[in-house]
């Protein structure tokens, strides 16, 4: 007897981390029968541009119908870039967590320090926000987080609810069917099970 085709779901990480730091929501969305796996790319070596196409040659190579993609911060706008590029066939439904799709108040104030060129590498392009005009078409829900531990507060107290790094209305997409906020931080998403279940 064949065992059934399991959904795909391709997980992208988010700066200055790798597809390891994937690994603990790629467990649990695979104890839910995903078959999920995570993208490795060089976040601070190539734009945004250049880590969307890696991610659509992952996408090829997965043979399955549809594929789903969920992104943790940077990885969500490698993700929106993807789709603006190389278009939504074959894509199904779209998470994206602590994305800072709008600008990032706490990114724009970590590069204009004296370390900011070094610290940001090429992902300097991260902090601008996506046109106005770009709507994805596909299924996409959005996840914030509400509790404020993280790098930001490192480089300046941000206001209103946030992560510690992305704030609430940084999170927004055109277009989103949902967005939910949670009481994680930043990188606490990567290893939550209320996340996961999301």
């Amino acid at each position: 007897m064949e065992e059934p085709v399991r959904e795909a779901v391709i997980l992208v990480h988010g700066l200055w981390t790798g597809g390891w730091a994937m690994q603990g929501l790629r467990l649990l969305l695979s104890r839910r029968g995903y078959a999920a796996t995570a993208l490795d790319y060089p976040s601070m070596a190539q734009s945004l541009l250049d880590n969307a196409r890696r991610l659509a040659l992952r996408v090829a190579e997965l043979r399955r119908p549809a594929v789903h993609l969920g992104g943790h911060s940077r990885g969500g706008l490698v993700i929106l870039r993807y789709l603006r590029t190389c278009g939504e066939q074959r894509i199904g439904r779209i998470v994206l967590l602590g994305a800072p799709v709008r600008g990032c108040m706490a990114g724009l104030r970590l590069e204009s320090l004296a370390a900011g060129e070094r610290l940001l590498g090429a992902s300097r392009d991260i902090w601008r926000s996506l046109p106005d005009d770009y709507r994805p078409q596909c299924e996409l829900g959005v996840i914030a987080g509400g509790r404020p531990w993280g790098l930001g507060h490192l480089v300046m107290r941000l206001p209103g609810t946030n992560d510690g790094v992305v704030r609430l209305e940084e999170t927004e997409v055109a277009g989103m069917r949902d967005r939910i906020v949670l009481p994680v931080s930043h990188s606490g998403m990567l290893v939550s099970a209320r996340v996961a279940r999301q």
